[in-house]
């Protein structure tokens, strides 16, 4: 597939429109699947690297019937140093309310496009927002700064978590976005430390298609995020503030991506602490568990970021994948998590291929393409500082066995890991509630951990409890 380009808002459009193709090829999404997708869009992802890309466009793009605002246009110059603001602006917050000290509650927001570096070492724009918390630090320190990575969002540019913190849904018939993060960021900003979202590589800059869990993509994305929330105009947060990542699911797989990435790319972040909930570090594995599943449509995303970003996977896909599999592809790639759920909910991916093999052993089958995802393995670094890193037992989407595989591998190579396995019952196979509940259940002890390490509090390993743990 071709990557994304900055087009007249007229030509951009015919893109938002489902292909016939493609149309033709859904099905009824079950009525299991519509009130889980009532109730909320999921977090799980998997994909790869994008290809450089430079545009200046002065029209605005539009996806799925939503205009993305031009400022989402990366120039066609970009600064030379990671982190380097490239523009900003105020961020209306969608859910916000007046203090009694005159400021906005949970804080101010400002919206960030800066630099980063993708998987082939190129300069790339990314987009994200800072939110500067209208309650004071009452630790030790300056205030401190949390890098989130938000869970799957979806691959259209209406998804991007800095879009979805001004729109916490959008919903006009075309597509659905709940932004879901809302909550964590929330809960992080009501502890006094400021917060850096990233949108990642291609979601929300216009340039290209959304990378997924690219391991260098999104690692790079989340640094250098943090590294641009020194500059915004107004924030309180310096070069010396304590920094912790957060992430759950994809933003799981970024942040401990980032813990393992900060040593050689950003030494100059102070990490104190990552929590890394429900990490997809093994791809393989990953692929074989969304396939199939209520977010089946995620592996047409990841299919893209194949045929995007490296030729070899590119001839692996244009020989294997069927007219109605790139129509697919085509539709899903303007797709949020919420359109995923009804649109290819439960697909198999064997009804995209030529071959009727399923995704996963095709690329089992090929050497090119398995090298290509064994080099996308979170687990072969030591991760800087400490981590927390939680699993939920009965996660089918995100599997648990390799997300605890990370742990035992990080232990492994001496690292300071809380390893925490959330013991639930099973609550229903394939449908995302094994992986989402963990999501919110586990959420106000990661972050009291993270709070802990920004407040200079040590943690103490538990590495060896794991034969003793699921």
């Amino acid at each position: 597939m071709s990557r994304r380009s900055i087009r007249p808002a007229s030509a951009v459009a015919e893109r938002s429109a489902a292909p016939p193709a493609a149309r033709a090829g859904r099905r009824e999404a079950p009525t299991g699947l519509r009130l889980l997708a009532g109730v909320v869009a999921g977090a799980v992802c998997v994909g790869l690297s994008a290809v450089p890309a430079s545009a200046a466009g002065t029209e605005p793009v539009v996806s799925r019937g939503v205009t993305i605002p031009t400022f989402y246009n990366p120039p066609s110059e970009l600064p030379p140093t990671n982190g380097a603001l490239i523009r900003t602006e105020p961020l209306p917050l969608g859910l916000s309310i007046p203090g009694l000290n005159g400021r906005p509650m949970p804080g101010t927001a400002t919206r960030l496009m800066y630099r980063s570096t993708d998987s082939a070492g190129q300069p790339v724009a990314v987009t994200g927002a800072y939110i500067e918390p209208s309650t004071a630090w009452k630790s030790t320190g300056p205030r401190p700064l949390v890098a989130l990575a938000s869970g799957t969002m979806g691959q259209g540019d209406q998804c991007a978590p800095s879009f979805a913190l001004q729109h916490p849904l959008t919903l006009n018939g075309d597509t659905v976005s709940v932004g879901y993060e809302a909550l964590a960021i929330y809960r992080i900003l009501a502890t006094g430390a400021a917060v850096v979202v990233t949108d990642y590589v291609g979601l929300g800059a216009t340039d290209r298609l959304h990378t997924y869990v690219n391991r260098l993509d999104q690692g790079h994305a989340l640094l250098d995020a943090a590294r641009a929330a020194r500059a915004v105009p107004g924030a309180s947060v310096t070069a010396a503030s304590r920094t912790g990542l957060y992430g759950y699911s994809q933003g799981g797989g970024a942040s401990a991506s980032a813990a393992e990435l900060q040593p050689s790319y950003a030494p100059d972040v102070p990490l104190s602490g990552t929590y890394s909930g429900a990490p997809p570090a093994d791809l393989t594995s990953v692929m074989k568990g969304i396939d199939g599943s209520a977010l089946a449509g995620a592996l047409a995303w990841s299919i893209s970021g194949f045929a995007q970003a490296d030729p070899d996977l590119r001839a692996v896909v244009e020989a294997n994948i069927s007219a109605s599999g790139k129509a697919a592809l085509k539709d899903a790639s303007t797709m949020c998590v919420g359109d995923a759920l009804f649109g290819y909910g439960f697909a198999k991916s064997d009804k995209w291929t030529t071959s009727g093999r399923s995704i996963g052993e095709i690329i089992a089958a090929e050497p090119r393409a398995k090298a290509a995802l064994d080099k996308q393995r979170i687990g072969t670094l030591k991760p800087a500082g400490p981590v927390r890193l939680a699993t939920g037992v009965q996660d089918d989407i995100v599997p648990h066995a390799q997300a605890r595989q990370l742990a035992v591998d990080w232990c492994d190579r001496g690292a300071n890991v809380t390893y925490d396995a959330i013991k639930l019952p099973n609550l229903g196979d394939k449908i995302l509630t094994n992986h989402l509940v963990p999501l919110v259940t586990d959420q106000g002890d990661a972050i009291s951990w993270l709070t802990d390490r920004l407040a200079g509090k040590p943690a103490t390993s538990n590495c060896w409890t794991m034969p003793f743990q699921l």
